[in-house]
């Protein structure tokens, strides 16, 4: 015959491991940068859906009923907010949705662009420290019970995004001062061109949405000429022809791809935040003369 405590004993066996396979928090990002540091902080304990994916343009994104099926189910959603996502608001009135809506942006020091409020603050790895305790805080809210997990993640994270921080400052050092002038194809590197010393030309906006009029690439194709501008970017969200058409018309370099707004698929050179700083670093020293 079981003793008491033996009992006990026997119905924590049982019990101790439905309690620590609590099902994960099911979460919704918006876009592919997002989606990586959101699975980043909340490892095992969210089910991430994300709705713009790898080489998604969110500028310009037309939303699907299954968005809004993840989104009705979603215990938060992460957000960038600034005007990024257009068409976020009009998705989650139609989802119906009673999830909390993390702005991740809040308290970074924004930036105007040419159009309007800069909404690429990711760019400046500071701010995407941001973004990252924005997100830690939230989660923690959300489900306490493993807020120690997402609070070693976050922590984990973030020294990374430090050790970036540092690593991009010194490759970019070796690019003297006269070269680092650059041209991309819309305005989304603004943040990172403020934070690292680099001057970035988009005949677009800071939305992919506006077209880039004559008059805009004419006075690109000016600038690259007068201020001997050393390469041209392609961007893994962009029409490369435009990119293509400045360089052609100019003599510059065309340079590598830049991952702007959207990560690479799995395959790619940039499957995630870390990875997509570093290639766009290495493709800007490379093309600019420099090798790292």
């Amino acid at each position: 015959m079981l003793t008491r405590r033996a009992l006990l004993a026997f119905g924590l066996c049982f019990a101790s491991p439905v309690l620590a396979q609590s099902p994960p928090l099911p979460v919704v990002a918006s876009f592919s940068i997002l989606g990586d540091f959101v699975r980043e902080v909340g490892g095992s304990g969210v089910e991430v859906s994300t709705i713009v994916g790898p080489n998604g343009d969110a500028h310009v994104y037309e939303p699907t009923p299954a968005d809004g099926r993840a989104l009705a189910r979603a215990r938060l959603v992460f957000v960038n907010g600034l005007g990024f996502e257009g068409w976020i608001d009009r998705l989650i009135a139609a989802s119906k949705t009673k999830a909390k809506i993390v702005t991740v942006s809040a308290g970074v020091a924004t930036r105007q662009g040419e159009e309007g409020l800069d909404p690429h603050a990711w760019q400046d790895v500071a701010n995407a420290r941001r973004y990252v305790e924005n997100i830690r805080d939230a989660l923690a809210a959300a489900d306490p019970e493993r807020a120690a997990l997402y609070q070693a993640n976050a922590t984990a994270y973030l020294a990374k995004l430090d050790a970036l921080d540092r690593e991009i400052t010194t490759a970019l050092e070796t690019i003297p001062p006269a070269r680092r002038r650059i041209i991309s194809t819309h305005d989304a590197f603004g943040y990172f061109s403020a934070r690292y010393g680099l001057e970035f030309i988009a005949p677009q906006g800071v939305s992919t949405e506006a077209e880039a009029s004559a008059r805009d690439i004419a006075r690109i194709i000016d600038a690259v000429k007068r201020e001997k501008v050393a390469a041209v970017f392609l961007e893994n969200i962009a029409d490369p022809r435009l990119a293509q058409s400045i360089a052609a018309q100019t003599g510059a370099k065309v340079g590598g791809t830049l991952y702007s707004d959207a990560l690479s698929d799995a395959k790619g050179p940039a499957p995630n935040y870390i990875e997509m700083v570093r290639h766009n670093v290495k493709e800007l020293t490379e093309a600019l003369g420099v090798r790292q």
